[in-house]
């Protein structure tokens, strides 16, 4: 039987496909890695600075010697869902792909983080649900909309603005806010450092990882 909860997707499953079982169980892995796996979603506008702080918890996690991976927006859009355009449809489906592979690395035993607008509450919804209790850590990496625009490292907020690309998130496509995220940072005064020290915190304090 699959240690996960089945999901709708709105297609027929086969019932020849069932479950295959490893040698080496999820517990034995976890116990190897010697931390609780779990998925670090971090979850924000573009420009937020998702990806940067989800980089350096992943940094100060390999430091304390965890296992870990980082599952990142673009990365993902240039293989796995470059077939996805950004209509709601398509976000849809792009945060259940991540939601499925980042389910494969908890059951590897790892600490992932995924770096992804995810704009939509059903979207992380679906994924928490998923997943077991404790597994899903939703990080709200919260930046008001008018620092985001002044970061704007691609470029986006600016065509977004003119025109020039739709359902951009936050301009004419809505962002729904996490209303109890596990981690809440409010970037706007703090440095990275900091920001991505309150994740550490919070897996220190509920058992994830040990202090070094």
């Amino acid at each position: 039987m699959s240690p996960y909860k089945e999901i709708e997707t709105g297609q027929e499953k086969s019932s020849d496909v069932v479950w295959h079982l490893a040698s080496v169980s999820h517990n034995e892995r976890a116990k190897l890695n010697g931390h609780k796996p779990a998925v670090l979603w971090f979850t924000g506008l573009s420009g937020s600075g998702k990806s940067t702080v989800a980089n350096a918890v992943d940094k100060m996690l390999y430091d304390l010697g965890c296992k870990t991976y980082v599952l990142d927006g673009d990365n993902v859009r240039h293989g796995l869902n470059g077939d996805l355009g950004f209509s709601d449809e398509d976000r849809i489906e792009n945060i259940r792909r991540i939601g499925e592979v980042s389910k494969l690395f908890v059951d590897a035993g790892l600490l992932v983080s995924t770096a992804f607008i995810s704009p939509f509450t059903n979207d992380r919804t679906m994924v928490r649900d998923t997943l077991s209790d404790g597994q899903f850590i939703e990080v709200f990496v919260d930046t008001p909309l008018e620092i985001c625009e002044q970061r704007d490292p691609k470029g986006l907020y600016k065509k977004a603005r003119a025109g020039e690309i739709k359902n951009f998130t936050g301009i004419d496509s809505a962002y729904e806010l996490p209303e109890k995220p596990e981690v809440h940072i409010k970037t706007a005064d703090k440095s990275v450092e900091e920001c991505a020290r309150e994740v550490i915190s919070y897996l220190l304090a509920n058992g994830y990882v040990k202090a070094a």
